[in-house]
């Protein structure tokens, strides 16, 4: 059964907002205080890109075929993932967290899965695939500490 220690960091996300929240608390009456918020803007992908697809040309005469249009949404996400990824790294390297627990919604999770560093993946103590983004924080450190000890 994993719980929320004193000191430990919550990552809470989804594909454009994060919270860095820090317990204050101890592990009986955890106390989740915001640290940092983060917005990154990802405007919908017809606003992003507005160009054809491109076309190549193919073996017989006169014959082209439409290659695959960016998804500049999607691209965004990614690097949202990798930007988050970033910043757990530097903080982990400075020392700032020994343990994290981090609650995104499905897609952001594995996109965070694959980005982050060995290092920082060492100091995960639970995952949530779920996206408490919206909630209000006091639901929201209620949810976690839930979750937490449920896992």
């Amino acid at each position: 059964m994993a719980e929320l220690k004193e000191g430990d960091w919550v990552l809470v996300a989804d594909a454009g907002k994060a919270l860095f929240l820090v317990n204050k608390g101890d592990e009986v009456h955890p106390h989740l205080v915001v640290r940092r918020k983060t917005e990154h803007e990802n405007p919908a992908d017809s606003d992003q890109g507005t160009d054809r697809p491109g076309r190549m040309p193919d073996a017989g005469v006169g014959q082209r075929s439409a290659l695959q249009e960016t998804d500049w949404h999607e691209l965004e996400k990614d690097r949202f993932a990798d930007d988050l990824a970033d910043r757990l790294y530097a903080r982990a390297h400075r020392g700032d967290f020994a343990r994290i627990h981090i609650a995104a919604e499905p897609q952001t999770l594995g996109r965070l899965r694959k980005a982050i560093h060995k290092a920082v993946a060492e100091k995960v103590v639970t995952e949530l695939a779920k996206d408490l983004t919206n909630e209000p924080l006091d639901r929201l450190e209620a949810k976690i500490v839930a979750e937490v000890e449920a896992a």
